[in-house]
């Protein structure tokens, strides 16, 4: 029977992970989760203990189902072919938690629009911290487009906004740009005092407090400065960031859209999900010719679960797509 199928399907982020134990006919018996678990950026044992973590929890919910008895494991993340394809790294993890079975990997981004439906050709924007835009043919990612990272690309991004953001707070306190209410935000945000003092330089002391708080982390953490720029939307500076971010985002979806497919699209992603945003990008994908409905998506874990199902070998129609969904949404809690 093919509920007696159980198959194990991770989606591994770089900010967090989640694992399901499902059956054959797309019932989700149990949901884990576990840190961050991109070999890539974290390096392989920490993935790997992540991914672990996810996977005992998933499997806990389920005692009467033995490790043993998983037939596959599909691991959704981005840069698998990096870290190896078959993701023997994972191994000895898997081993240690009784579960036989080979892996495979998937794309995220393939697992994201699987998340959203079960059509098989269609198109994704996914907008967090980075930012991509793929088209999907026939189940696959057929045409890519950015997620190039910070230096390159990711254009739109939470980076991006955030890149601008901490410009525009620059500009306005070397009195070059306009004033903005970001810098206030901003300076709260980092924890610097706005006083009139001036250092040696001739330069505002809170610019120079900006330079080093900037420049001694991450880049990345400039993403988490994304959310203020949709925090008033009366300021001018702040909705010409966000104006041409949602000019950006659009763009990358006409630049993977094809005239012979109209969609679905599935947006995943804190900055593609903000409603102003959506809506936006979707006003313009309308008027490049991608008619299709348009589905809102929190991660790729359903997608991870839809690319084990057709991995082994299952039809993913609408009634399978939408028990998975909805029994995963129910063990989510």
């Amino acid at each position: 029977m093919i509920t007696m199928l159980h198959l194990l399907a991770i989606d591994a982020g770089g900010t967090s992970t989640r694992a399901m134990l499902l059956t054959g006919d797309g019932t989700c018996l149990g949901v884990g989760r576990g840190g961050r678990g991109n070999p890539v950026s974290d390096g392989v044992d920490a993935a790997a203990g992540a991914i672990g973590t996810a996977i005992a929890g998933a499997l806990a919910h389920a005692p009467d189902v033995a490790a043993q008895e998983v037939a596959a494991v599909t691991l959704a993340m981005a840069g698998g072919s990096i870290a190896g394809g078959a993701a023997a790294w994972l191994r000895p993890t898997l081993d240690h938690l009784g579960v036989v079975a080979p892996s495979r990997v998937e794309p995220d981004l393939l697992a994201m629009f699987t998340s959203g439906t079960h059509e098989p050709d269609g198109y994704a924007l996914v907008a967090g911290t980075g930012s991509t835009a793929v088209r999907v043919r026939g189940g696959e990612v057929e045409l890519t487009a950015d997620g190039l990272g910070w230096l390159l690309g990711d254009s739109g991004s939470g980076f991006w906004i955030g890149h601008q953001v901490a410009r525009a707070v620059a500009l306005d306190l070397d009195r070059r740009g306009p004033a903005t209410t970001l810098t206030p935000a901003v300076l709260e945000t980092l924890g610097i005092e706005r006083v009139t003092d001036h250092d040696g330089d001739g330069r505002p002391a809170a610019l120079g407090h900006l330079v080093s708080a900037v420049y001694l982390a991450s880049p990345l953490r400039l993403a988490a400065l994304a959310p203020l720029a949709f925090a008033d939307p009366d300021d001018e500076v702040a909705a010409a960031i966000i104006a041409e971010a949602e000019v950006a985002l659009a763009q990358l979806v006409l630049d993977v859209a094809s005239p012979d497919l109209t969609g679905p699209l599935v947006v995943g992603g804190g900055v593609a999900t903000q409603p102003r945003v959506r809506e936006s990008v979707v006003a313009a994908v309308r008027a490049g010719g991608i008619s299709g409905p348009v589905h809102r998506v929190d991660d790729g874990l359903v997608g991870s679960g839809v690319l084990a199902l057709r991995r082994a070998g299952v039809e993913v129609d609408q009634p399978v797509f939408a028990r998975l969904a909805e029994t995963t949404a129910s063990r989510r809690g």
